[in-house]
């Protein structure tokens, strides 16, 4: 366990999350932080990174099948892309047949027959649907305190499925299979937001795309790329068909705080009164005595303002962002009617909380989706058991007797913040 200033305590960096980014990048943490992260890409070889299976043991073009054919796949967890431009899903979606009369079931035959013609297919959200990749995605969120989606990208040989473009989020590149040639060029706008797509600066990116490569590179299996947001790239199949992963980090930015501050200004009345009658709003010195005094006023505003307010506002944006570690809802239930004193639990993992006093006879328990309230005598056993201290039953501290152990432990099972310990 930590202990940063202000008192708060947070879990340290568990050594599973060290691990999946081990896989992504071959330098220490804190060289990848510093040197790295938010600033240029980084090219890791296979040979450089710890594990010898490269990346198949996370997906390969096997599980890629049996998610197209045998899942009962549904969009939007797949999109197609030919020469440049999204196929459109009704091209490759339709009916599930008797007992699942639904119109967006993703048709294999018609997944073949665009691949076959040298479309890409981008399996999305895998890690919501493939249980290696939540794993990943879980643990590489933690060790970046951000949360991560993996896509997958299926390329025919010799196929590109989009130009030259850059990301509004950090990625990892890992290359499974096959080859896949990559272009890299500076940004031509650093750090873009989401709001700042690629699009709307075409002609940059194809003036830049048209210069000298920062990073001229054929991934092979095993290979991985750090690109961070706003860098341009594009990738082409070489020989044969390509599979990789690109793992997004969809990082909080300083403009997020600005989004924040602003919306709690609107609690000074400097700020929310009126333009005087009759403003011309069009005419520049109309506005510009009002413009003065409105930077005053939100500048005063902005020196008072509560660091713990705009914490609040932006632990409500991140938060739901990052689900925890996916429960067993029968193995859980199960486990509420055999509890006992020495029944063991853990925190969930990945599990994002905090515990708050609520006057003087309730604490709060503040999670990724909802806010639980218990009594105060509960607060010691609840930090207790997710912070580690403790694991078994009979030794929560703080209450009167085994009987009153049970019962938090039973609410902590029922609300999915404990899970019953392994081995």
């Amino acid at each position: 366990m930590t202990r940063p200033p202000g008192g708060v305590v947070r879990p340290a960096v568990p050594s599973a999350a060290t691990e999946a980014l081990a896989r992504c990048v071959a330098v220490e943490p804190a060289k990848f932080a510093a040197a790295h992260w938010g600033r240029t890409p980084l090219l890791s070889r296979a040979a450089e990174l710890p594990d010898p299976r490269g990346f198949t043991d996370l997906f390969s073009p096997a599980d890629a099948d049996e998610l197209l054919s045998r899942r009962g796949l549904r969009t939007p967890f797949l999109r197609v892309a030919q020469d440049g431009q999204l196929v459109p899903a009704a091209r490759y979606t339709g009916g599930g047949g008797a007992g699942a009369e639904i119109a967006d079931q993703v048709l294999d035959e018609r997944v073949l027959e665009l691949y076959a013609s040298g479309a890409t297919l981008v399996l999305q959200g895998l890690h919501r649907t493939w249980p290696a990749l939540v794993d990943l995605a879980r643990d590489l969120g933690a060790a970046l305190a951000h949360p991560v989606q993996v896509n997958a990208y299926l390329t025919p040989a010799g196929n590109q499925g989009f130009a030259t473009h850059y990301d509004t989020h950090d990625v990892f590149v890992l290359q499974v299979d096959g080859r896949k040639h990559w272009r890299v060029h500076p940004p031509v706008l650093p750090d873009p937001l989401e709001r700042q797509p690629w699009g709307g600066l075409a002609d940059e990116v194809s003036a830049t795309a048209a210069g000298p490569a920062a990073l001229d590179v054929a991934l092979e299996p095993g290979d991985a790329l750090y690109l961070p947001r706003g860098w341009l790239h594009s990738a082409q199949a070489q020989e044969c068909s390509s599979l990789h992963l690109t793992v997004g980090v969809r990082a909080l930015t300083r403009y997020a705080i600005v989004e924040e501050l602003l919306a709690l200004a609107a609690a000074d009345p400097r700020l929310r009164a009126g333009l005087p009658f009759g403003t011309d709003v069009a005419d520049p010195e109309a506005i510009e005595p009002e413009l003065t005094e409105t930077v005053e006023a939100l500048r005063d505003w902005l020196l008072r303002a509560d660091p713990a307010a705009v914490a609040e506002r932006l632990r409500a944006r991140a938060w739901p962002a990052a689900r925890p570690a996916p429960i067993r809802p029968l193995a859980q239930a199960a486990a509420l009617s055999t509890l006992d004193a020495d029944t063991r639990l853990t925190a969930r993992p990945g599990l994002r909380w905090r515990l708050e006093p609520q006057g003087r006879e309730r604490v709060a328990l503040r999670l990724f989706d909802r806010t639980i309230t218990l009594p105060a005598q509960c607060g010691p056993a609840v930090r207790a058991l997710l912070t580690g201290a403790v694991s078994r039953v009979g030794d929560l501290p703080g209450l009167d007797d085994d009987a009153d152990r049970a019962v938090l432990a039973r609410r902590l099972l029922r609300e999915a913040v404990a899970v019953p310990a392994e081995g």
